[in-house]
């Protein structure tokens, strides 16, 4: 798992249709120490969360289940 902070939201006019109804995020990976690090990733969302929200996210497959029955 990885620790950042969401910094901003992505707006688009078309999506892949197994993205239609998911948020897009943008997700600035953050130190243990809480300090910027490395680039700015986009993160699908399952829990609602806000600008300057402390998150953390894995990739993989394992990253697909919140949104199970759904394939994203």
């Amino acid at each position: 798992m990885y620790l950042g902070r969401v910094v901003g939201c992505v707006w688009s006019t078309m999506k892949d249709a197994n993205l239609v109804g998911q948020r897009l995020l943008v997700v600035q990976p953050l130190t243990p120490a809480l300090e910027p690090t490395g680039k700015r990733q986009i993160c699908t969302d399952c829990t609602g969360a806000g600008a300057g929200a402390l998150v953390y996210w894995c990739k993989g497959k394992e990253a697909s289940f919140p949104f199970l029955p759904a394939e994203v």
